[in-house]
């Protein structure tokens, strides 16, 4: 017996989330896997000795005298979008990300991450916050419910963690689903962007944990496994 094929539910995630943030603006860019330590690293702001490195279990590649690595984040799209074009702009960068981590039901050692970027004048955490709460009313619904943390993250300050409140057959729970916060001023100037000029706020979140949400799904290890009972019932 023949089944009509269908798109696999990441899939289906990356192409809700293009089209919502399309409707406000944002262009589709994507860039490699395979990365280097300088887009990866330093030119986020995260030089060799900073402690923030130990936050992403990297998976460098051999010869390691290459300073090549799998990325381990897509912030590195940041940098290679802003030093081939002028502001303003705003863009998002859905891709596979690897990291060398044990994997749980909320973590994985390769999983995809979306990443956003918006520079103009006069830029706001208002302007962010306003963003992603219409981006999850118009990819949860309207009563979707979001909050605001104080975090850390070296390219960004100040920083925030973004969480949804999630629902399961196990209960409903606060899931961090974003990392976000003001683009910092090192970055900008990096790129030879005056950060006395132009400001703007970055963000990055796992598509998978985006699927969790939207499905009530509890373990993101599921969408890697190939079971297809999991998979058809999208």
């Amino acid at each position: 017996m023949e089944h009509e094929g269908h798109l696999h539910p990441i899939s289906r995630i990356v192409r809700d989330v293009n089209s919502i943030f399309g409707e406000m603006g944002f262009s589709l860019v994507l860039g490699p896997e395979i990365e280097t330590e300088h887009y990866n690293f330093d030119a986020l702001n995260i030089p060799a000795d900073h402690p923030a490195r130990d936050m992403w279990d990297t998976l460098w590649l051999k010869p390691l005298s290459d300073k090549n690595l799998l990325r381990t984040h897509t912030s590195p799209m940041q940098v290679r979008y802003m030093e081939k074009n002028k502001p303003p702009f705003r863009i998002i960068v859905p891709g596979k990300v690897f990291r060398h981590e044990a994997t749980d039901a909320t973590h994985e050692a390769q999983f995809y991450q979306l990443e956003g970027l918006m520079i103009d004048k006069d830029i706001s955490l208002g302007h962010l916050k306003g963003v992603l709460e219409q981006f999850f009313e118009k990819f949860l619904g309207s009563d979707s419910q979001v909050r605001f943390r104080p975090s850390y993250f070296p390219f960004v300050e100040p920083g925030v963690e973004v969480d949804v409140l999630h629902t399961t057959k196990q209960g409903t729970k606060w899931l961090e689903l974003m990392g976000a916060g003001m683009v910092h001023p090192n970055v900008l100037k990096e790129v030879g962007i005056d950060p006395s000029e132009w400001s703007g706020f970055a963000f990055g979140g796992g598509v998978e944990r985006l699927a969790m949400v939207k499905y009530g799904i509890d373990d993101v290890r599921l969408f890697h496994t190939g079971d297809l009972r999991f998979v058809n019932q999208f």
